[in-house]
């Protein structure tokens, strides 16, 4: 598998929403085909479980949501309700450190607005996220366990039910000791640990654990963009802190198969959404 999902037109989304006024603060709502009516008209149409699927590129302004379109389409196909976001990015007024954290959380919230129009579980919204964007996925998991005085803290609206991570950079610590990105998590923070540990702390999944929600790591293990010791490494920590967290290594598989629906892949990304978007998803 080539990295040409980068360079494909991805289907348009039904809806394009604005969660704030402006140009950054989009996202992409898609829902399945509709279910044939019920014969009772009183019967309200059933709830759709939801994903919101946040884009990676290492948080950087050239990489924007576009490109995870295939994803989402995909996910749609497959009978969830898919909301991707946009979010202000590093090289953009605002992105970065608080602004990058502080959008995915407003955009969230913003579904419980969104399912006033549409037949939305708001129950059942699974956070998915491929590479900075499983950084993000898992952040907003955990947000409820920000402390209050963080800069990048604010009431949770709308709850994640549970998480998927697409070779996800999961502990931002470790992944700027291995300079992951070219130094992409010191453009994120805007610091090195030593000097904002309190961002660090607020704003990696790996140091808000437990996050209380399941979590299912897909990684590939020959993936040489984002190591999978990260992922490995947040495994074994959130396990030992009492999550339901499973990691999925994929042999063979590199960085980008995992939002490609073509690749073998895909496969394992669709039957670890299902199993979070289940009824009562959460702890199994």
């Amino acid at each position: 598998m080539t990295e040409s999902i980068l360079s494909l037109p991805a289907p348009c989304a039904e809806v394009r929403l604005r969660y704030v006024d402006s140009p950054h603060h989009i996202a992409d709502l898609r829902l399945p085909p509709a279910l044939p009516p019920s014969p009772d008209p009183a019967d309200p149409p059933p709830l759709l479980p939801v994903v919101v699927f946040v884009h990676g590129g290492f948080w950087r302004a050239q990489y924007d949501l576009e490109h995870a379109g295939h994803a989402a389409a995909a996910l749609t196909a497959a009978g969830f309700a898919t909301y991707s976001l946009e979010y202000r990015r590093v090289g953009q007024p605002g992105g970065g450190w608080p602004g990058t954290f502080l959008d995915v959380a407003r955009a969230v919230d913003h579904l419980a607005a969104v399912a006033q129009d549409y037949p939305l579980d708001l129950t059942r919204v699974v956070a998915v996220g491929h590479s900075a964007g499983g950084h993000l996925a898992l952040w907003l998991a955990g947000r409820h366990r920000v402390p209050a005085g963080s800069a990048v803290f604010t009431p949770v609206g709308v709850a994640i039910s549970g998480a998927v991570s697409l070779g996800g950079v999961v502990d931002l610590r470790h992944a700027h000791a291995l300079g992951t990105g070219g130094d992409a998590v010191l453009g994120l923070m805007g610091g090195v640990p030593r000097e904002a540990a309190d961002r660090y702390d607020a704003g990696s999944p790996y140091e808000l654990l437990p996050l209380g929600v399941s979590q299912i790591l897909v990684h590939g293990a020959a993936d040489a963009i984002v190591p999978l010791v990260l992922s490995e490494r947040y495994a074994a920590r959130a396990r030992a802190a009492g999550d339901a967290c499973v990691l999925r290594a994929l042999t063979g598989t590199g960085h980008f198969e995992l939002i490609d629906p073509r690749s073998d892949a895909w496969p394992h990304v669709v039957e670890s959404v299902s199993r979070l978007a289940t009824a009562n998803a959460g702890r199994w």
